[in-house]
């Protein structure tokens, strides 16, 4: 049983770890800013269940007050840490660059330093298969050189890859980064495709469809993430950097079907030409992550969407 320290606990893929760790006996202290990028109410029904456990804390708080973060740390004394809070989005980064290198890349140092002093097991720190760009050479391979990204927010991400091999190198903090393939799922971020699709298409509202709906994202069932996650937390390294996606792509159009067959309605699609920032292809090569990890993807899209979709339609009022 650890103590376990986790960065964005309110968030889509924060929340979910946390009611896993405490369903198999962790103690669990989070850290969330609950920021009005979404409706700040959402973050708080994700952590109902949680806050029901007494092994369960929260403090609200931005990672960028350093300050906050070491007494966290300093009260907490947690055995791994697992650091999610971040800006995220590729199209709200073109926008807000400034925004996204303070929280992503500050925010970020703030906790690097307190590993380095405060000296937990090791620490898990997401990053995204954003960091890849427009690279073509599929699947993507955590080989790949990575020098290339397309939005401020993979540079923040890329960097803070870099930032951490820093102190492990430097400072022997271990850690694994964790380049995560578009997460869907109960709860996803109402700003993400699939919960912007299937709002739209209940609501009968013109759904936009950017491109010919050919490009390709390997999406990735939450369950799975957090089945990667914890195999991270349960296995530190000196410095790892795993791909956790379902190795499998598939197009926009599909998806959009997928969406209809689930929701029974059709879509009413709207075509836009492609946006600045996006990319023709996700794909992840997980080989690496099945080799260290053990890690074994199971979801299909047809599984997820059906779950994602059932999820909605209990919770459309907030969500």
């Amino acid at each position: 049983m650890s103590r376990i320290l986790i960065t964005g606990v309110a968030g889509f893929i924060g929340s979910h770890l946390a009611e896993f760790l405490l369903a198999r006996g962790d103690t669990v202290h989070g850290i969330d800013e609950f920021n009005d990028y979404y409706d700040p109410r959402i973050k708080r029904q994700n952590l109902g269940k949680a806050q029901a456990n007494d092994r369960f804390s929260l403090v609200e708080g931005d990672i960028c007050d350093e300050v906050l973060v070491r007494t966290q740390f300093e009260a907490f004394e947690p055995d791994v840490v697992v650091h999610l809070a971040a800006r995220a989005g590729v199209r709200p980064s073109l926008q807000n660059p400034n925004l996204y290198h303070r929280v992503n890349v500050i925010g970020s140092q703030h906790i690097l330093d307190a590993c380095r002093d405060y000296q937990p097991s090791h620490l898990v720190f997401a990053s995204s298969s954003s960091v890849y760009g427009g690279s073509l050479e599929v699947p993507f391979s955590e080989q790949n050189p990575v020098m290339r990204p397309i939005s401020p927010y993979a540079a923040t991400k890329r960097m803070n890859e870099l930032q951490a091999h820093v102190y492990s190198q430097v400072y022997g903090v271990k850690v694994t980064m964790l380049r995560f393939f578009t997460v869907y799922g109960p709860r996803q971020r109402p700003d993400m495709a699939i919960h912007k699709f299937t709002k739209a298409i209940l609501q009968g509202d013109p759904l936009p469809m950017f491109g010919d709906g050919s490009t390709k994202r390997d999406y990735t069932y939450i369950d799975d993430i957090i089945d990667g996650v914890v195999r991270c937390i349960d296995r530190p390294f000196d410095y790892e950097i795993f791909n956790l996606g379902e190795s499998h792509t598939t197009e926009l159009r599909t998806l959009i079907s997928l969406l209809e067959k689930h929701l029974g309605v059709k879509a009413n699609i709207e075509h836009h030409p492609n946006q600045p920032g996006d990319v023709p292809i996700t794909y992840a090569d997980v080989s690496h992550a099945r080799e260290k990890l053990g890690y074994n993807p199971s979801f299909s899209m047809d599984e997820g969407i059906a779950r994602f979709v059932a999820w909605y339609k209990e919770n459309q009022g907030l969500a």
